[in-house]
């Protein structure tokens, strides 16, 4: 089995481009089933119903998200569509779900999302926690599991995959844009990156415009983020597993400009 996971998809040149690259790619490399995350793909904050239903139709099998997962209001409409799964350790009672489980090939696949704590401004639960509570409800009924761990901190995400190594078939880090060259096979088994990079405007500062983060970060004067124009690029990784033992057997980059 061939799974797919898509970095952050960043404003409309993103969403454009995911659209065009995810048909092509499944069938060049004989994808099974599709990840993308899209809490940035609405304007760069959030993410709609019309964009939403645009990945899905183009092959995606599970849309996560993050910390601008309420960045559209409209979110509250389609929070709990099947195929949208947001931060598991977010606040008790919120709406949505933290993980959701599907089928695909006879196999039981869980997609579970979380939110890092580190430098996130965001009030959550333990990640750590919630995520081994949830594996051990679930690990029975299910084949493989895939976890989107969404954080600023390398170290962060680090941490968690090793803390799951052997109890996740795939930790893979969003949030940061840029895609790292870490990925490997943990000595129990789990297949790892720290971040899976972004699939969005190419010349950019993580997707925003340039000039304007020069400014930030020259001046020290507030300036609110634009989204870059121009043509977008395609980051993802791709993970191969053994359809006998669920076992990860490769892990490969793509990245297409």
């Amino acid at each position: 089995m061939k799974i797919l996971a898509v970095g952050d998809i960043v404003g409309e040149s993103g969403v454009k481009k995911a659209v065009e690259v995810i048909p092509k790619l499944k069938e060049e490399e004989k994808i099974d089933f599709i990840v993308v995350n899209g809490e940035n793909a609405a304007g760069g904050m959030g993410i709609t119903r019309r964009i939403f239903d645009e990945l899905i139709e183009s092959g995606a099998d599970v849309v996560t998200m993050g910390n601008h997962t309420w960045g559209k209001k409209e979110i509250f409409s389609f929070i709990d569509h099947p195929k949208i799964v947001r931060p598991a350790n977010y606040t008790a009672g919120l709406p949505g779900k933290g993980y959701g489980i599907y089928f695909c090939r006879d196999k039981k696949i869980a997609v579970m999302n979380l939110i890092a704590r580190t430098s996130m401004g965001i009030l959550s639960e333990n990640p750590f926690i919630v995520a081994e509570e949830i594996i051990k409800n679930i690990k029975d009924e299910v084949d493989i599991i895939i976890v989107d761990f969404h954080g600023e901190a390398t170290a962060e995400k680090i941490a968690m995959g090793y803390f799951l190594d052997g109890k996740a078939s795939i930790v893979y880090g969003t949030h940061t844009h840029v895609q790292t060259a870490d990925e490997t096979i943990l000595p129990n088994g789990t297949a790892y990156i720290t971040d899976i990079g972004k699939t969005g405007p190419k010349h950019s500062v993580i997707g925003m415009d340039i000039e304007v983060s020069l400014k930030r970060f020259v001046t020290s004067l507030p300036e609110r983020y634009q989204l870059a124009d121009g043509e977008a690029s395609f980051n993802s990784c791709l993970f191969e597993i053994n359809d006998e033992n669920n076992q990860i057997m490769k892990i490969k980059r793509i990245n297409i400009e």
